[in-house]
């Protein structure tokens, strides 16, 4: 089975004529599935270099590199950790290795298998942003795309997984918090392509409502089915490689909504059991109700997402990231409507068009932008929970100077110093921790 999003047209922005080897970045939580797809590609183009980065030997301070094509092993080596990080050691690694490589080789193209613990967002950052010899590694290679590996039979036990990555001794630094979900989560929403690899253990049906729910987590991303049962190898290849599907200035997935991209799709009828409710509104929040309402909000939630504003703070984007049974909360800068017009340079031009179009004459580009996704949700009692928590028309008159004297139990939790998009975890109550 395979789709195409029509928001992101295979193919478009890169010229037929670029000769640079093409590199797809392979990800995913299951190595034993992510593997056997890059094995597939080598099957079907044994000229075709994998590179990728074997972490079972981390606790002992080293993380193993093999590259290899489809007929031998060409490298096999053993690489200290830098400072005792494998995010630090893998981004100084991969991207020295692939330029090498793209050098010695620029005839043949690559896979980069990341780590089940890496995102492929940090290393299209790195791609994009760190020089090597001086230049931007995007002048030897071009990413073709970023496609991340589902196994059927583990995927929603993933996703409703309360693990983090220390408590499963896989965290990739010492200071590595991050969820096992928050991970899942992450792979999945920034790749342009995504592979359900097997089947449910559950039968042909909760196969189904697999790939209709990564559909509605994913859906700017092609999808592919795979019956590990029977891998044609070929089919596969080319539904993977030379899709130019990649698109380097795709914003993080909070920030999608102030740019105007689509964060999710309206799906309010079940399909499969599988619900997508997209709630927006100009209202603001009111902080008290919105927090003693956080576990009912979240309540059939297998993951939500996007941006809003509270009364109590309303020069703040407070991002919403919702995954794992855990509630994120931080800061997304400022809105516009608050941003000196010296400020306004700064801002990304698709995000000021946005905020143009959809422009009100009271509220400015404040707005609220909600998405669920869950199994057998209700989207029209989580409209009515969420439109409780929006101020009344009597609060609404009061004026700002009033919303800011409310009791705001998210105070000092989103300092707009801090503009990088990254959350404060909260726990279920929806209270810092």
């Amino acid at each position: 089975m395979m789709s195409t999003s029509p928001i992101a047209p295979a193919g478009a922005g890169v010229s037929a004529a670029d000769t640079r080897p093409s590199l797809t970045v392979l990800s995913g939580f299951w190595p034993a599935a992510t593997y056997a797809v890059a094995r597939a590609l080598l099957a079907a183009d044994p000229a075709l270099l994998l590179v990728r980065h074997d972490l079972a030997d981390v606790g002992t301070g080293s993380v193993h590199r093999v590259v290899r094509d489809g007929a031998s092993v060409l490298e096999d080596v053993r690489i200290d950790l830098a400072h005792g990080c494998v995010s630090c050691t893998l981004r100084q690694d991969v991207l020295s290795t692939l330029a090498r490589l793209a050098r010695s080789r620029p005839d043949r193209d690559l896979v980069l298998m990341l780590p089940e613990v890496v995102e492929p967002e940090t290393v299209a950052a790195a791609c994009v942003h760190c020089l090597v010899d001086g230049a931007p590694i995007s002048t030897l290679l071009r990413v073709d795309s970023c496609t991340t590996v589902v196994d059927a039979e583990h995927l929603l036990d993933a996703l409703a997984s309360t693990d983090d990555l220390k408590t499963l001794g896989i965290h990739a630094a010492a200071d590595d918090d991050r969820a096992l979900a928050d991970v899942v989560v992450r792979q999945i929403e920034y790749a342009d392509t995504l592979v359900l690899w097997g089947q449910s253990r559950e039968g042909p049906y909760d196969t189904g409502r697999l790939s209709v729910l990564l559909d509605r987590m994913s859906p700017w991303a092609a999808q592919v089915h795979v019956d590990d049962d029977i891998v044609d190898a070929g089919a596969l290849s080319r539904q993977l490689r030379d899709t130019r599907r990649h698109r380097p200035d795709t914003p993080r997935v909070l920030a999608r909504g102030l740019e105007g991209r689509v964060l999710g799709t309206h799906e309010p009828y079940p399909d499969c059991g599988v619900v997508s409710a997209v709630f927006r509104a100009r209202r603001p929040f009111h902080p008290g109700r919105l927090k003693d309402r956080l576990e009912r909000i979240n309540a059939e939630a297998v993951r939500s997402r996007g941006h809003l504003w509270l009364a109590s703070q309303p020069e703040t984007v407070v991002a919403w990231d919702f995954a794992g049974g855990g509630l994120g909360l931080g800061s997304l800068g400022r809105w516009l409507t608050v941003l000196p017009d010296a400020h306004w340079n700064a801002v990304p031009d698709q995000r000021r068009l946005a905020a143009a179009l959809d422009w009100d004459p009271y509220y400015g580009d404040r707005h609220q932008h909600l998405v669920f996704i869950g199994l057998d949700l209700d989207p029209a009692e989580l409209h009515r929970t969420l439109a409780g928590c929006l101020l009344t028309d009597a609060e609404l008159a009061d004026g700002e100077d009033v919303w800011r004297t409310y009791d705001d139990p998210f105070a000092g939790c989103f300092p707009l110093a801090d503009l990088d998009p990254g959350h404060t975890r909260t726990n279920s109550e929806g209270v810092p921790s």
